[in-house]
């Protein structure tokens, strides 16, 4: 309970809301996650997405790397009276990234190979759309393994000279066999070994947050598994779409890639 008040308490995180009331920040930011609480029996819903309400009051809205200049979010409490709030979205400044060695197959991938990526593509979907009514989330977020940054969320990569998607992780280079650890509490929803990402797992944290581990060399977990904050679950590789052994780490809320970083200590 103490951890939850702190972590309800950090400024960064925050939306506040008296007893009876649901106060919003002045704005967000591209590619951030807000957690906040409200007066018991409120429903809510952010740009025609129902937004899941903790009994507790807690919730979490998310907003994409490129996210128009505002949201609104739509309030009925438990009276049935409607209103909004319109929540103003900082926009931000991406990386341009260069990778080069790449082999050709992985950077424009033949038929066989994109009707993999197809399928693999639908089975990530599928989990990232897990809503369950867990709250790891609301138990802060662990760094999963310790290294040099060497990839940023949001950066525009450039692959052996061809302009590609942004990257949506944080990238962690270390050695192969490195111990990955469970940023967050929840329940393993994908384990997998997929053309781009490799070895990967999804862990789903409640409240459509999820977190996902790629190019592992080896996974200590499956899926259905039950995984604690600091639980090693897998070990970082090479496997997948890389140029050197290094953990993907993405954070999701839903459908929408959002930006790990702001939420890690140091």
């Amino acid at each position: 309970m103490m951890l939850r008040r702190s972590l309800l308490a950090t400024p960064a995180l925050l939306l506040a809301a008296p007893a009876q009331a649901l106060e919003l920040p002045a704005e967000a930011a591209q590619g951030g996650m807000l957690i906040g609480r409200g007066a018991q029996g409120l429903r809510l819903s952010l740009e025609g997405r129902a937004i899941r309400v903790a009994p507790g009051g807690e919730f979490v809205l998310g907003f994409g790397r490129d996210h128009g200049p505002e949201a609104v979010l739509h309030i009925t409490d438990a009276q049935g009276r409607a209103s909004q709030r319109r929540i103003a979205v900082r926009p931000r400044e991406w990386d341009v990234q260069r990778i080069q060695g790449l082999p050709p197959a992985q950077v424009s991938p033949d038929a066989a190979a994109l009707a993999r990526i197809t399928a693999e593509r639908q089975r990530l979907a599928a989990a990232r759309a897990t809503d369950s009514a867990r709250t790891g989330f609301l138990d802060g977020m662990a760094w999963p393994a310790r290294g040099r940054i060497s990839g940023v969320y949001g950066s525009q990569r450039i692959l052996n000279g061809e302009p590609r998607a942004p990257h949506f992780g944080l990238d962690v280079a270390g050695p192969v066999g490195t111990p990955i650890s469970a940023a967050m509490p929840g329940r393993v929803v994908l384990a997998g070994d997929f053309f781009f990402f490799g070895k990967l797992l999804v862990i789903d944290h409640g409240h459509g947050v999820h977190t996902l581990y790629a190019h592992l060399s080896a996974q200590h977990v499956g899926e259905g598994a039950d995984v604690a904050k600091g639980q090693h679950v897998a070990a970082m590789g090479a496997t997948g779409r890389v140029t050197g052994p290094h953990l993907h780490f993405s954070l999701g809320w839903y459908s929408t890639w959002l930006d790990p970083q702001p939420l890690l200590a140091g």
